[in-house]
Formats: structure tokens, sequence, C-alpha cells
């Protein structure tokens, strides 16, 4: 995990006391924490897409530390903020979903820096830093790389009349990395194997677009579905999806983990978890939906999960759980029912 804390941006950014800085959705990066001591009388912007992040930054920042910060969704930047207002923007390129996530930073970057200012992204080699450092080229006309330590490396590109324009109705719009339209193969054999009631009161956690808590709301047509995910882009496409759909049983809230309903108590639980964190393979965010689950499950209740098939989970499930199966999967993935 040491790859997650590196502070290359620490090392390289020089910032002036009155800047104007924008976190493009890396509120995890240890530069985030001494920023703030940096530009006292200057201001700090985290357009960060996940509450997580958001919450552990807040808890680090000390009493009464200088200088203040405020919080936009990475997705709505451009409908909160003015163009051309910021000095200096910064990504780590670790703690972007995807892609697409880190073409929409580049083109928020430009929109809100303004003449002179300078983008700084930053990541590893194996990571995709050269690909970034590319599009940035495309993007400002310039780019040149500042650092390089053990595999991790910082660019950084100056916006000048040679960059390209982008104003908000250019901007490709973010949504959530499995918000496409399309049903993943893990999500697909999860709800052929899903047995649910009509009365159910279920919980789907980390709900991505919310695919797999609105089919549970059609057939619960006398029950009720909450669906959390700790992304807001995904919390907005999920509420998109159930407004669009007409149903009337389905609340989607921002969570971290079941945060947010850790006090009700549900028949049904299911998820579909990540198995990355900052670009790194790790198991620790399912088994603590597993632990979750099992604290919000009803005494006769079934927790279903997806997964990888080389993922074990079946060891943290059993030690939360009574009676643990397999109930669906192919050769990839494996579905997996727990109940008390």
């Amino acid at each position: 995990m040491s790859a997650l804390h590196t502070c290359l941006l620490c090392e390289t950014i020089r910032l002036a006391i009155d800047d104007h800085i924008l976190i493009l959705n890396s509120a995890e990066d240890p530069f985030v924490k001494v920023v703030a001591q940096q530009i006292p009388t200057g201001k700090l912007i985290l357009a960060e897409d996940n509450i997580v992040a958001l919450s552990q930054y807040e808890q680090s920042r000390e009493r009464n530390q200088p200088g203040a910060y405020c919080h936009i969704p990475f997705h709505e930047y451009t409908l909160h903020e003015a163009p051309a207002t910021m000095n200096v923007a910064a990504m780590n390129i670790l703690y972007q979903p995807g892609n697409a996530w880190i073409n929409y930073g580049l083109q928020v970057a430009i929109y809100a820096l303004k003449p002179g200012g300078h983008l700084y992204a930053t990541g590893a080699k194996d990571r995709g830093i050269l690909s970034v450092a590319k599009r940035m080229q495309e993007y400002f006309g310039n780019v040149e790389t500042l650092t390089i330590s053990k595999g991790q490396r910082v660019v950084c590109s100056r916006k000048d009349e040679t960059s390209t324009g982008v104003g908000t109705q250019f901007i490709a719009p973010l949504i959530s990395p499995f918000a496409d339209g399309n049903l993943d193969a893990g999500t697909r054999i999860l709800l052929e194997a899903l047995e649910v009631h009509t009365t159910d009161v279920a919980l789907d956690i980390g709900c991505g677009a919310g695919f797999i808590g609105m089919h549970i709301a059609r057939l619960a047509s006398k029950g009720q579905v909450t669906m959390v995910d700790a992304s807001l882009a995904a919390v907005d496409a999920a509420q998109r999806k159930v407004e669009q759909s007409g149903l009337t049983n389905v609340q989607v809230l921002p969570s971290d983990g079941i945060q947010a309903v850790r006090l009700q108590r549900f028949d049904l639980v299911v998820t579909n978890p990540p198995f990355h964190l900052g670009g790194i393979q790790t198991t620790a965010t399912a088994e603590r939906f597993i632990r979750e689950a099992a604290q919000v499950l009803r005494p006769r209740g079934r927790f279903y999960l997806v997964a990888n098939r080389f993922l074990k989970y079946e060891p943290t499930l059993r030690a939360c759980f009574k009676t643990v199966e397999e109930v669906g999967g192919d050769k990839r993935y494996k579905v997996l029912r727990a109940s008390n």
C-alpha cells in the first residue's frame, strides 16, 4: 500500500499563500493535507466523488488549521463553479476509477484554470501516467516531467493560448463506471441466482448505477429497497435510473458502507463489491461489507455476494454467518449466499 502514500506532489509543487487550488478527485493524496498550511489566504476546493475520502480528509485536518476548503462533487464541478478561477489543479491517477474519469478531470482542469495556471498529475508508469501525459500534451499543448521517483512521477501542463478551450457544454459527462447501460457479467450472474420475496425489505451495498437494487424492487413489489454507495456519481446515476423507471419503492443514499442505514434491519442484503482500492487489489472492502451485512440482516434474512472465483471470501462469511453456500456462478464468477 506504500504507493498510496507517496507525497511527490508535496515535494514538487510550490504554492503562493493566496493561491486557489483545485484537487481533482484525489482527496486521499497526502498533498491535500499540507495545502492549507501553504495557502492561509488562498482557497482550496476538493472536487471529490468519494465520501469516504472526503470524510477521512476532514478527520485528518488539525483543529484550527488555517485556510478554508469547500467540497464540490467531482462530476458537478462545472455546474457550481465559474471557469478560469484556479491557479493550480492537481490529480493523482491512483484514485480515479477509470480512464473516463481521468479524461474528465483533464477537461475540468482546463475549464477551471486561469491563463498561466498549472495542472499537476502524479502516478506510476505501470498505471498509465505516460498515457495521461500524452493526453495533457493534446489538451494543453505542453507537458513537462518534473519528478521521477521509484516508478512514480509528476507531470505538469500550463494553460496558455495554445490550450484547448473547454466550455461546460463540451465537457463529457461523468457517470459511474457501472452506469454504461449494460450489465456486467458478475451482476448478471448474481441476478440469475437471487431469490427475492414479494415483501422483502432489501439493501444493495455499493449499488453502482443501481441495476441490482432496481431488479429487486420490481420483484419485491410490496417491499422496500435501499441502495447505498460511497460514490456521489454512482448515487446520482442510480437515482436517475430509478426516476426513469417509475419505481416508487426505492431510495438511493450516499453512504460509507452501511453507515446511512446502520439502525435499520433487512430481509435481503446484496452486494457486488469492488476489489480494487487506489488501483491496488484488495479484499478489504468486500470483507467489510460482509461484516456490515451481518449487522443489519434480520435473523431469517439472506445475504448474497458475487465475486471473482479466485477471491477467497468464504472464511470471512463463515465467521459472520452460520450457513454459507455457493448458489450460482461460472468459471469466472461465483455467487455466495449466507444466512443465520
